[in-house]
């Protein structure tokens, strides 16, 4: 994975001047990624109050930008879930531009990194469109989620990636070990999104199909919260690990017990409280998040390590 790091080879004011359409663009990603999670808490809970269909027409609503005659909570939320949309379909657009603009001063990967996004957010449009179009098609609502996800992982990748960081060399496994947790996280979440749009925390009976959906994703919180523990124990014991994995670490932990506890209480009360099943999903795209920039970070301090011989030392902060 690239560094943003001065090349020794041009000046200080040089390096300045090329370092700041980067910082520019930094700013811009993490923008875009507190939206996208913004925009994935609305969607959850547009699907939970059931207003995935108060927009009955897409892209407009009611024929309208603004259908104010018809302004309803259900109406707002999905109305607001597709501005918010469109914003982050803009800033795709911008960061695209700006990435292309500045390619001579940038990471040779950053363009094509960017480019994937507006990729992605243009599947997701579509992904959105066809979730109105055919009447909130499970699997369509199911791939609607999975990409918004890959479109925040993506970013979160992007930010990481231009941070400065100094590596300490201490990471050894940890890099697999938290993208294996992500990995897993985000197939739990695509379960997650499943039941959900399958309604069968609310249609499970007995041995019926819908049961195998409900206990899948109940028996499928096992493999990434092994992993994820071991990824907290493990960061815990490796020594002059930097600070910003160790708080990665530690708040993946804590979004972890909050996650199960949000999943036992969402699935006691049947999903009848709306509040817990968007905060259940907001934790869980956070949680994911979480483990997709420890996974970064710490790939680049065994790079950094390798290709500069770094030998371990105090941490510092990204």
């Amino acid at each position: 994975m690239a560094d943003s790091t001065i090349n020794p080879g041009i000046s200080l004011a040089q390096a300045r001047a090329d370092s700041t359409p980067q910082i520019r663009i930094r700013r811009l990603v993490w923008k875009l990624a507190i939206a996208t999670l913004a925009l994935m808490a609305v969607g959850s809970a547009t699907r939970v109050m059931n207003a995935g269909l108060a927009c009955p027409d897409w892209p407009l609503c009611y024929g309208q930008l603004v259908p104010s005659q018809q302004m309803n909570l259900q109406v707002f939320l999905e109305w607001f879930h597709r501005l918010d949309a469109a914003l982050i379909g803009l800033l795709s657009l911008l960061l695209a531009g700006l990435s292309i603009g500045y390619r001579r001063v940038l990471p040779a990967w950053l363009p094509w990194a960017a480019i994937g996004t507006v990729m992605l957010i243009g599947v997701q449009g579509l992904l959105g469109g066809l979730t109105v179009t055919e009447m909130l098609r499970f699997d369509i609502v199911t791939a609607h989620l999975g990409t918004a996800l890959l479109f925040f992982c993506t970013l979160l990748t992007i930010g990481w990636s231009l941070t400065p960081y100094k590596a300490t060399g201490t990471v050894g496994r940890l890099p697999w070990v938290s993208l294996t947790a992500a990995v897993l996280v985000y197939l739990q979440s695509l379960l997650g999104g499943l039941v959900a749009s399958r309604w069968a925390g609310h249609q499970c009976f007995g041995l019926s199909e819908l049961c195998g959906v409900m206990n899948s994703h109940i028996v499928g919180v096992v493999p990434p919260t092994v992993v994820t523990l071991a990824l907290v124990v493990m960061a815990w014991r490796t020594p002059a690990l930097s600070k910003p994995l160790r708080r990665f670490s530690q708040f993946a932990g804590v979004l972890l017990l909050a996650q199960i506890a949000l999943g036992i209480a969402t699935f006691r009360l049947h999903l009848q409280v709306e509040v817990l099943t968007v905060s259940h999903q907001a934790v869980g795209a956070m949680l994911l998040g979480s483990l997709v920039s420890f996974t970064v970070i710490a790939l680049r301090d065994r790079s950094q390590a390798r290709r500069w011989s770094v030998t371990p030392t105090p941490a510092t902060v990204v």
